[in-house]
């Protein structure tokens, strides 16, 4: 495998944006793990960080590199602030950045890159799991599976447990009115509805929720709601909190249920 650390400018939010990249590369070691390489029609997983997170969060806090060694996947891992996967009230477009902007910068830079919908995939964790999530609601057409690691998936209904994290300036700065969220484009429920309303395929869904985790009422909804719509999809519980041992862990359970040639 190669390791890139990249710096992009982003002409959406006019900033500079950081990238790790991990890129299939063909290697014979005679000491540690000889891998194959691939430079044409490379699966792609966007593994998205949540709050407090960055770029290089999900390469330090779990084994992520050596857990996709074998599997022939590139892992673009983008910063993406504190937008929450939206464009914001306070003009910072993050959702046109990773929906749009991202993707068609990472084909230019890593032309190696699938274009295929059924080898693209989104992952992430908490706000990074509501980001993969809707992206797979709202942009089904570029997304063969999806999965949410203790995401915040039924944010619109349980307000509550945003307020507990931050006061409501700072949501209502991403959101706008907190009552508004509930029926709009930044809600996950609504963009579930939507999706079978015009009768778009959806990617595969992974859902998975410690079960000492306060979304996890949230992400049971979710799985509800998935159920009720005949949408196809993967719920799992485990012991285990909001925390990065749950998610070094359940990163690889992900990893296995994608749709990989293996």
């Amino acid at each position: 495998m190669a390791f890139l650390q990249a710096n992009i400018y982003s002409n959406v939010l006019e900033m500079e944006v950081s990238l790790n990249v991990i890129l299939p590369q063909k290697t014979e070691k005679k000491i540690g793990t000889t891998t194959k390489g691939n430079l044409t029609d490379v699966p792609v997983m966007y593994l998205l960080h949540g709050m407090g997170g960055n770029h290089s969060v999900w390469e330090r806090r779990t084994s992520i590199e050596r857990y996709v060694t074998n599997l022939g996947l590139a892992v673009i891992m983008p910063s993406t602030d504190l937008g929450w996967y939206t464009d914001t009230r306070y003009g910072m477009n993050y959702w046109t950045f990773i929906s749009e902007e991202l993707p068609t910068i990472c084909h230019e830079l890593f032309p190696q890159l699938t274009t295929k919908r059924e080898k693209t995939f989104a992952v992430g964790l908490s706000m990074g799991g509501y980001g993969a999530l809707k992206l797979g609601l709202a942009k089904p057409e570029k997304f063969g599976a999806v999965a949410s690691l203790s995401g915040s998936v039924n944010l619109a209904e349980r307000v509550d447990d945003l307020l507990a994290i931050r006061g409501k300036n700072f949501w209502e700065g991403i959101f706008g009115p907190l009552e508004h969220i509930q029926g709009s484009n930044n809600d996950p429920m609504y963009l579930l509805e939507q999706l079978v309303a015009e009768g778009k395929k959806a990617p595969a869904i992974f859902l998975c929720c410690g079960e000492e985790d306060f979304l996890l009422q949230g992400n049971k909804t979710m799985a509800k709601a998935l159920s009720a719509q005949k949408i196809d999809h993967t719920f799992e519980t485990g012991p285990g909190s909001h925390s990065w041992d749950f998610w070094d862990m359940w990163i690889q359970r992900v990893l296995e249920w994608l749709p990989l040639e293996k």
